[in-house]
This record gives structure tokens, sequence and C-alpha cells, in this order.
């Protein structure tokens, strides 16, 4: 905790005051008093004597805190404390608020019977704060006497209603007089055309303290980096912010990460503005008004760029690419995570950090792979910091070792329970020594039947909607997400399956195993409703195996199954339908040394198509069901029947 009565305040003003006079512009008219001050080159007033102090605490009835005390003791007041209180209160002006502004009232007409302690207190600050601004831009400055620490400071608010925000706080008078000496120096970071150029000491030290973060940020000492950063920002020092950015962005953080300054340079903004781009579609639901809110400054040409990613971002085809070695790890990291490896793709991007090189002296990191479908969902907070803390752009220092994966290896994360309990049923299967782009000639439903872009499950079903006009309850065609399953294996996944219909269900395990093996799975032991059930088939060369499926609290089985995978070891009982899940999938998964990937099919975007259908047609006397879309009219429902002997409606 800072030690608020050994603070240099006379030190801390004269500078203050300096660096205000020499921001003037000459030529610029200044009221009398600003003249004055400038000539002096001091802001404040003559200091308070002790006797002085004591008697403005005896008007007010409370002795006044330690670093406010020291102030007054330095200066009687001050005049511009940042960019909108022009005159803050001495020993003559402090006086209580007693709610004169009517914002006690304002506050605790927003208060709900739920509101707490802290609520209430900051709508009755407006009664019992001590008044400190004297002229001000409609801002208030109140010090509450009844939040104190063991110091005996009172912590300052201020307010201002144009700033829509609530009340700040700081934690004592010393440390809003360095916020608002801070402000003073944002507002003054940028001058006009008529103001002279913003420079002296402090800036300079800043200047300086910038320019070594950044190379600290690349030799990968990036909490150092951005703690000075934020510092410099803070005063609005220029490509602070945008350096800053670069780092947050990479721990994932997007809330106010605009890449400032850097973004709307042609030299950096095809690296910064992807990610930006895709964080505005992200939130954006097509309204593209907001889009270049944060290019100010942008040329035509950088615009129409943003316009373009845009379109790219949204319909999944934007593509990072990178030059030299790096470019070739980027290249070979979305090869492997196309196919669902995204651990291998990490690793990939992770090895080839060491070699990558900056667009220009202000890039501290690779940025734009975060747009791009496939990779930007390789990053976690972890992988952040692994890739922040790995020296790079020429920088020496020691690389750090990528952290174990996201992915459990084996089948048994399929029991875990998922953010909603939503993976209650789920099928899938697997083919060996076969690559996953040629799953649909061996599952597809049709001869032309070919691999979507990859995508998130939930958009290519959505798509796959958008251009269905008919719908039967006989007909189970499964959208399937495919990728690699460990050495030798392909899968196809569906984490959201039709129901399961047991005297109606084919397994496709014999149409895909030609020349090959293939194994079905399909698990429902946790559904919320319905029968628990769980299917298992495994076929070579076209011919079915064995298989089991449990169903009805029964068994039903065929051929030589293999004592690892015994029904018997599995379904005595059902009390805890999660371990037995997991220990199938953990037998299943070690009967065939195969894997499914959970990063890439939970968060990632993988190839997809919708196979036949895993149910047989319908036989005579069976009913089924058919919705039909229309474009005149909103939908039509009926029935057929394939003959008149016995009915089943699904």
């Amino acid at each position: 905790m800072t030690d608020t009565t050994a603070f240099d305040w006379r030190s801390f003003l004269v500078r203050w005051s300096g660096e205000w006079a020499d921001s003037l512009p000459d030529d610029e008219a200044q009221s009398e008093d600003d003249e004055a001050a400038r000539q002096a080159r001091w802001l404040g007033f003559p200091a308070a004597s002790e006797e002085r102090i004591t008697a403005m605490e005896e008007r007010l009835g409370r002795r006044m805190p330690p670093s406010y005390r020291e102030f007054l003791k330095a200066s009687d007041g001050w005049r511009h404390a940042g960019g909108f209180v022009w005159l803050l209160a001495g020993t003559a002006d402090a006086r209580w608020h007693d709610n004169e502004s009517g914002l006690a009232d304002l506050f605790e007409e927003y208060l709900d019977e739920d509101a707490g302690p802290e609520e209430r207190r900051d709508a009755d600050l407006w009664r019992r704060g001590l008044q400190l601004d004297v002229e001000s831009d409609i801002t208030h400055v109140l010090m509450d006497p009844e939040d104190v620490d063991e110091t005996g400071e009172w912590a300052v608010y201020t307010w201002a209603s144009w700033r829509a925000s609530p009340p700040e706080r700081h934690q004592n008078f010393l440390e809003f007089m360095q916020d608002v000496y801070r402000e003073f120096h944002s507002l003054r970071a940028s001058p006009s055309d008529n103001e002279p150029v913003f420079a002296n000491d402090t800036t300079r030290k800043l200047d300086d303290q910038v320019e070594e973060a950044r190379f600290e940020a690349l030799r990968g000492n990036w909490e150092e980096a951005v703690r000075a950063l934020d510092e410099a920002k803070e005063y609005g020092r220029p490509r602070a912010g945008g350096l800053g950015d670069q780092i947050r962005r990479l721990l994932g953080q997007t809330y106010m990460v605009y890449f400032d300054g850097l973004v709307t340079d042609p030299l950096y903004a095809p690296e910064l503005l992807p990610p930006l781009v895709a964080e505005h579609a992200a939130h954006s639901y097509r309204d593209d008004s907001t889009l270049t809110f944060h290019l100010r400054g942008a040329d035509d040409d950088l615009v129409a760029l943003a316009y373009s990613t845009l379109a790219q971002v949204r319909s999944g085809t934007y593509r990072y690419t990178a030059t030299g070695p790096f470019g070739e790890a980027v290249g070979q990291a979305r090869e492997l995570a196309r196919w669902g490896d995204t651990d291998g793709a990490w690793r990939t991007l992770h090895d080839a950090l060491p070699l990558w090189e900056p667009l220009g002296p202000d890039q501290l990191a690779p940025i734009g792979w975060l747009a791009d479908p496939l990779l930007g969902p390789l990053l976690t907070p972890a992988r952040g910091r692994e890739l922040l803390s790995t020296p790079r752009g020429g920088q020496a220092g020691e690389a750090l070792s990528p952290a174990v994966g996201l992915d459990p290896g084996g089948l048994a994360w399929l029991a875990e329970p998922d953010p909603g309990n939503n993976r209650t049923s789920y099928r899938f299967l697997l083919v060996e020594g076969v690559e996953p782009e040629d799953l649909p000639g061996r599952l597809g439903d049709g001869d032309n039947t070919v691999l979507n872009e990859p995508m998130t499950y939930w958009e290519a079903r959505r798509r796959s909607l958008q251009s269905k006009q008919e719908f039967s309850s006989c007909d189970d065609r499964a959208l399937m997400a495919v990728g690699r399953a460990g050495s030798g294996w392909s899968f196809a996944f569906d984490g959201d399956p039709a129901p399961f219909g047991r005297q109606r269900f084919v397994s496709p395990a014999a149409g895909a195993s030609t020349g090959t093996r293939a194994v079905v799975v399909w698990c429902g032991l946790r559904k919320w409703h319905g029968e628990p059930f769980f299917h298992l088939s495994v076929a070579r060369d076209g011919v079915e195996q064995y298989a089991f499926t449990y169903a009805d609290g029964g068994v039903l089985q065929s051929g030589a199954i293999p004592p690892a995978l015994t029904p018997s070891r599995f379904f005595g009982d059902l009390e805890d339908p999660v371990e037995v899940e997991r220990a199938l999938l953990d037998a299943v998964g070690g009967e065939f040394s195969a894997h499914l990937p959970r990063h890439a099919i939970v968060n990632g975007r993988l190839h997809s198509f919708a196979t036949r259908s895993w149910t047989r047609p319908p036989r005579d006397g069976e009913t089924y069901g058919v919705i039909r879309l229309y474009s005149s009219v909103p939908h039509s429902a009926g029935s057929e029947r394939t003959g008149d002997d016995g009915a089943e409606t699904r």
C-alpha cells in the first residue's frame, strides 16, 4: 500500500504545472487566471498552514484524510485537475455536498428491493460526501467519510452524467490526483494543429518504456511488457494501446481491444484487421454500421479491405497466410486442424514461432490466424500465454514447451457431461485404413456426395436444414462431421442424432467396410426421455462380424464378440449410466486403438456430409409421417402407407 504521507507533493505538482504551461499554444488567449498560472508555471495556490487546515476541520466537524492534508500543505487548492475539473477545493471551498445536486434522489430511483448495501451506499454518497469540485464541466468530485481504509484515507468518487457510467472510485485523494494527472497527459498526447508538440521528461520516459516493453514482449516477457504498456496507455502514449492490445487479444480478451493506431496502418492491417473484423461479425448480427467506427482515419482501400474480409469471415472462407518458414507451418497446421488434430496443429504453430518475422517493429506476434475458421479455435488462454512466452521476431530467450494437449485421447470423454448436458445421445463410425475424404464414397447418400467446407456442427446443421424441403420419419440421413481418429482410423460423428428405433435400424458398418474394417457405436444411456440404449457393430470386407444392442432392459447380440466387449460385463445394472457408458467407451477405444478429438468436435470446425439412411425402408403395412415444405404455403403434412396389414407410427 502506498504511504500517502511520504509522497513528495511539491515535486509532483511543480512537474505537472510546468508540463501544463508548456502545452499551451503561445498565440491562444487564456483567461486572466490561466495566463497568470502559465507565467508562474504553477497551477496551485499558496500552501495552507496547519492552523488553516485545522480551522477547516473544525468547520466541517471531521479531521481530513492524510493525503488531502498533505496536499493542502503544498497547495491550498488546484486548477485544471485533469480535463474536466477546472478548480479543485482548498480549505475555504471544501464543503459537505448534502444532496445539493439532487443526485441522491436520482440514484435512489434506480434502486430496487434487491439492491445490496453497496448500491445503497452509492446512492447515499450524495448526502454525506465532501464536495471538492468548485468549477467543472458538470463533473462531481466527492470524498466519502464512510469509505475509510485502515490508514484513515477516504475514498474519492468522481461522476459525470455524460460519461454514462457509475461513479468511479479512487482509493484515496493521492490516487485521484495521480489519475487526473494521467488524464491531463492523455488529453494532451494528440495535440491539434495549433498546439505545440507535447513532449517533456515524463513523455520521453514513457516512450522509452514503451520501446523497452516491445523488446521484452518479443523476448517472451509478456507480463512485464503488458504492465509497462498499460501504464503508458493511461498517459495516452502513442503505440502503447496498439501494442498492448496484441497481448490482450492473444490472452483471449476482446473487450475494448481495437489495436488503436496500428489497425489503420496499411503495414499492419493484414494481421490486425481480420481478428477485429471477426469480433464484429460475431456480435453484429448483420448490422455493419459500426464496422468502421474503430477504423477512423483509414483510407478507402483499407475500408474496402475491411468489408471484403468481413464477407470472407462470415462465409467461413477467410484463410490466414504468412511468409517464410512460419507461413509453411501455418499451412501444415490448417491441414491438421481440418481433420481434427487440433493438438498437433497447435504444436506445429508453436514450434515454428521462433522463425516468425513481424511485418514491422510494432507487431509483437502473429495475430491474423485468430480469424481463420480452422486456426482460430486453437486459441485458449493457456495457449495464448504459451505463444506470448515464446521468444520470436529475432529475439533470444528460453522457449517454453507446449502444455498438455486439449484432447484427452480415447473415447471416454464422450461420457462426461457437456455444458447444458445436451450430449445425451450420439453416434459415430470408425473406418480403418482410409482417409476422411473417402468416407462420403462409403457412407454418402448418392454418388455425388461431397464434403462440406469446415464449419461447426450447428452451422452445418443449420445450413442443411435451410435447403431441405422434405422430412420423413422413415428416413434417417445423418449429418456427420469427419476427421482422423488416431493412427490408421478415420471417423464420422453425429452429436445430435434422430431417435433410435431398434426395429428399423440398419448399421452402416457393413457398407462402409469394403476392403477394410468399420465400427459403429450409437449411445443413448443418459437420455432424459425414453429408454436408455447402446449399440455396437463391427464389420470387415462388407460383412458384419459381430454386434450387440442394449435396449428395453435387454441385450440382443450376434457373432463372436471379443471378451473385452462382452455385453454382460457392462449391463448388469444401470444404476450409474455414466460409469457404464465410460466403461463401454474405454473398451471400444482400447479394442480398436482409436480416439475421437474432443476439442475439434466440441469447439472446432470440421468437414461434414450427409450419409445414407441409418434405417431400412418401411415394410408393407408400416406407417410413417412426411412433412413437405412449399414456397406458397408454410408447410403441409401427411402420412403414407405401404400396405394394409400392421402399422407403426413415428
